[in-house]
This record gives structure tokens, sequence and C-alpha cells, in this order.
């Protein structure tokens, strides 16, 4: 909600979002320490090794309460190295704004420590701590809620013969929970957001005839159950990796696609040992249950998100994924092959991590290398092209090599191009495209660009803008290089109705009238410079000279007489 100024545009992502802690804790971070990424980013790490810690020893109290073995202690190693290290996780850590995630879990993990605490040691202030923990991680991010299934979850499967008494379970999971959808309710209103038709804003889209339609159910749920297939398979071969997943990365996929029926047959299977290990109250079935929970409020089915997928979403699920190889080490390699083996083989895992996780923060150094990098992998996203030629155009800016400034623009226009092939109605990207092409000083295809921009949305001022000021730079060339005094004041008049207080278009404008011999309209023209630049000696000698090509020198004198008041050396013969 932070990131929209204009009011009601807290609902224009897909589901709604109210997550105050971390803005919050920004806020105190720029009045202690100023601008600075450094702490941000430094926060972050701590934040990090912190929750990883917390997971340690959450799942340390959990499993080994009664058996405290060696071999439950390297299996409970084993679950926090691979979270740690995981290279999923690189979004969330080394993207500032990704706190909310490690906050959330953070509060989510604490919520589940202290629960845990409270069952084997009755004491009021754990229940208090639990109820806090689970508050702060509502706070920062709304996938916490799903810890109101995990927690019991988690005592059933490993304290057994406990129950909660219904006081107990309502203070430390239901009044966090209810206070906070209360608090939601009265900023956002009692909804969970809807299916906006905007592409960048609901992915399940596709264009027909000219407009978009909403996916038929078939091809939406088997997209759908794609992406959960590329979830697993991220979480097994983290590569490649991106940022960005949006329309269309993932096409538009049908029951019959191989990785649609590979990725059902997945996720029935981990159904049917979820189930089974309801009964069998096993760490792996405790560990798939944790993935399919967590995993639920993000997938798109119940709750709309925005996009097809994204990595970060995978920060709290992945949990579940470590928990089920962690176990698979402990008892196929630990028990069978002996320690050596096992620390050999976590090793090696855990240096390939390493090196993903590595040379992913290399790409996350500014968004100039992240988009640039990610568009090479996500070659079919809108969002992405479209960052990336936004990335392009601002460097080129300011390259002072005029053939790679030239190379820049070139790229980020056809990156633009595709943009626009895979999303027809997205403004920004004419936006963009017309800025690549004014720098480029292609002006007619500028033009075209922001016309195309303002047809989807009439009410867009940086399209409106930009065009003024391409419209203008348009006229300045036709009547200065091409000698086309016609052209050149069709688009200074066009420039000039959508900003009609640009001196520089009034002071054109008056040029060429000058010329044309329509002194009386470059005497309007140039009093309209000067009503704008009252100190600007060359508009009051230029205003001068067009009352003297009326015949008008008395006003002719008294502007020459201003405008050497303002410039003593300033001549007849200087004409701005």
């Amino acid at each position: 909600m932070a990131f929209f100024k204009t009011e009601g545009k807290d609902k224009l992502v897909s589901g709604g979002r109210y997550r105050p802690l971390t803005p919050a804790m920004f806020a105190l971070e720029y009045e202690l320490f100023g601008k600075s990424p450094f702490t941000g980013h430094l926060i972050n790490v701590i934040l990090y090794g912190f929750l990883c810690f917390v997971i340690y020893h959450t799942l340390a109290l959990i499993w080994c309460h009664k058996e405290d073995t060696a071999e439950k202690r390297w299996m409970v190693l084993a679950v926090a190295v691979i979270y740690a290290l995981h290279p999923l996780h690189t979004e969330a850590v080394a993207n500032i704004k990704g706190r909310d995630e490690i906050m959330a879990m953070l509060g989510s993990m604490g919520a589940l420590y202290y629960a845990v605490r409270y069952v084997d040691s009755p004491q009021m202030k754990y229940l208090l701590f639990s109820a806090f923990a689970l508050f702060l991680g509502l706070l920062s991010k709304e996938n916490t809620i799903t810890f109101l299934a995990i927690v019991p979850l988690a005592v059933y499967f490993f304290r057994p013969g406990v129950k909660f008494s219904v006081n107990s379970y309502g203070l430390y999971l239901g009044i966090p929970a209810v206070l906070f959808l209360l608090i939601r309710g009265a900023v956002l209103g009692n909804d969970f957001g809807g299916a906006p038709m905007e592409l960048m804003n609901n992915p399940y889209l596709k264009w027909v005839n000219n407009t978009y339609v909403p996916f038929t159910a078939g091809e939406k749920l088997a997209t759908i159950v794609y992406t959960l297939g590329k979830y697993i398979q991220l979480l097994i071969f983290p590569h490649p990796l991106t940022h960005d997943y949006y329309p269309r990365h993932i096409g538009i996929m049908q029951f019959g696609d191989f990785g649609v029926i590979l990725s059902l047959i997945t996720y029935a299977v981990l159904a049917v040992i979820g189930i089974r290990a309801l009964k069998t109250r096993s760490i792996p079935g405790f560990g798939v249950l944790f993935f399919l929970i967590t995993l639920s409020i993000v997938y798109n089915l119940v709750f709309p998100i925005g996009t097809n997928m994204s990595e970060r979403f995978m920060f709290m699920p992945s949990l579940g994924f470590a928990i089920l190889l962690g176990w698979l080490l402990t008892e196929y390699v630990l028990k069978r092959m002996g320690q050596q083996a096992f620390i050999g083989l976590l090793a090696l895992l855990s240096l390939a991590y390493s090196y993903k996780t590595l040379t992913r923060n290399t790409v996350w150094k500014d968004d100039f290398t992240l988009f640039t990098t990610d568009v090479k992998t996500s070659a079919n996203s809108a969002k992405v092209l479209d960052a990336a030629g936004g990335a392009l155009t601002t460097a080129a800016f300011d390259e002072k090599d005029e053939a790679k400034k030239q190379s820049m623009l070139k790229e980020a226009i056809g990156y633009l191009i595709h943009a626009l092939e895979i999303h027809p109605t997205y403004k920004n990207a004419y936006l963009i495209k017309g800025n690549a092409h004014y720098y480029l000083r292609e002006f007619d295809a500028a033009i075209q660009s922001y016309d195309a921009a303002l047809r989807i949305d009439p009410d867009f001022n940086d399209a409106a803008t930009n065009l003024a000021v391409t419209l203008r730079d348009a006229g300045r060339r036709a009547g200065e290089v091409e000698n086309n005094l016609g052209k050149a004041e069709q688009y200074l008049t066009r420039s000039l109705s959508l900003n009609p207080n640009d001196a520089e278009t009034l002071r054109l404008l008056g040029v060429a009238n000058g010329i044309k011999g329509n002194h009386t309209a470059a005497v309007s023209y140039f009093e309209k410079v000067v009503q704008l630049l009252p100190d600007h000696a060359p508009s009051y000698l230029n205003l001068s000279n067009a009352y003297r090509n009326t015949g008008d020198n008395a006003n002719a004198e008294k502007y020459l007489a201003k405008a050497r008041e303002l410039d003593p050396n300033i001549g007849l013969s200087q004409q701005q």
C-alpha cells in the first residue's frame, strides 16, 4: 500500500496488500541512517541469519524433545543449512523490499517455537510471545496466516496426545489473526482483491479480437498446475533464476501439455503422502504438509496474486522442501553410509547452493544489471522487457560514446517492441519506446509511440508531457533544418496545445510567423514569452523586432529599451 500515492491504488495489485511493518522499519532506518542501501542490505542479512538460527532451534525443540540423538541433531542441522543456502532465497534477501518475506517467516517460526514451548511447559508468557510473534508476521505479509494450520499440525505430529484447550488456541492463534484482519479491513475494506482486466496485474488474460478476455477455466487451471510444478523443479534444481515470471514467461498451458501432466502427478503423490502422514505422523510427511499448506495462499487459485509465480513465494514453503531433503539425507545417507558420507554430501550440496547463490547475488547489484540479465531468461515477459528497455534508455542518456549510445537505444527499442507484441496495451512500454526514439532524434517515431500511449490512457501525464517536448523539437528541426515552415508550425501548434505555457514553443511559433510575414501573430507569441520570462532580455528584443516589422516603432523602441535595461550589450541584430 505504501508504494501507491493515489487514493484507491492500494487495490491495484490483484489480491490487495496490507503490510505495514516493513515500511515502518524502512521509515525508522531512514530517520536513523538516511538513504543508505548498505544499511538496508545489512539488516536483511542479519535478520536472515537470525531466522536460520530460529529455524534450527525450533526444529530441534520439536524433534529432539524426548530423543535428543546425534542423528536428529544432524538432521536439524541439514535442514537449517539447506534452507539457509538455497538459491531461491536470493531475491528475498538481496532485495531490500524482500524484508517482508523474512519478517513474515521470522514471526511465523517464532509463533511456532513459543507455541511448542507452551505445550511443553504451560506458562502464560509463552502464549503471549507466540501471539505477538504471529501478529508481527501478519503485519509483514499475509501468508503468515497459514501458520494457523501449521502450529496445531506440528503439535499433532510431534507432541502426540497433547490437546489444545479452546481458550488457549484462540489466544495464541485466533486473537492476533482476527485483530490483523480487522485492521486490514479498516484500511483496505473487506475484500481480498479481484481480477483486474490488466495483464500486468492479472496473468490469466489473453488477447482476442483486439481486446483482453479471461482464460478459459481449463487454461487457467492448467497454467496454475504447471507453475506449481515449476516451483518443485526450482527447489530441486534452482536454475535458471529470474526475478520476473510475468506474462508470458509462463505461457498459456493446456492439460495435454507434458509439464502440466507431470506436475499434476507430482502433486497427487504429495497429497497422498500428506494424507497418509496424518496417521503415521512422520517427519517427511510433515515436511510435505508444511510445503502444501504454506504454498496454498500463493498459487493463484484461492487468492489472486497478480503474477504467475515468483521465487520469493517459495521463501516459506521451501522449509518444507528442506525438511524433506534433510530427512532423506539422514535416512538414506547418515544411517546407511555413515557420518562422513553424510557430511561430504551435505558439504557438496552446500557448495553447489552457495555458488549459485553468490553468482545470483551479483545480478542484484543494481536495476540495470538485474533487468538486462533477467530479460535473457524471461525473454517473453512483457514486464522485464519493458524494464530492460527502460534501464537501457536511462543509461543511454548519460552515455558519452555516441556509437554505444545508439546501440543501447536500438537494443532498448527491440525489447520494447517485443513487450508490445506480448502486451499490446502496455502504455508504459509505449512511453519508454517514445523516449528511446526521442534520444535517437527519431521524432516522428517518438510521436507515434506517445500517441499510442495516450490512446490507451488519455490521462497519461508522462506521455503528454514528453509528447509536447518532442513536438516542439520536431517543429524546431522542421523549421531550422528542413526549411519546412508548414510542418514546423503544425508540430509547434500541437505542442502548444499540450503545454500552453512553454516559453520555447511560443518563441519558435513567433519566429515561424515572423518568417512567414505574419508579424501580428509573431507579436502575440512574443508577448506571451515575455510574460513567462519577464527578466529575459532576448525575449524583449524579439518582441521589439516583431513590433518594428508591424510598423509600430513606438513599441519597438519601448521593448528595445527594456531589453537593454536587462542586458546593456544586447543589440538589434541579435535574434534569439
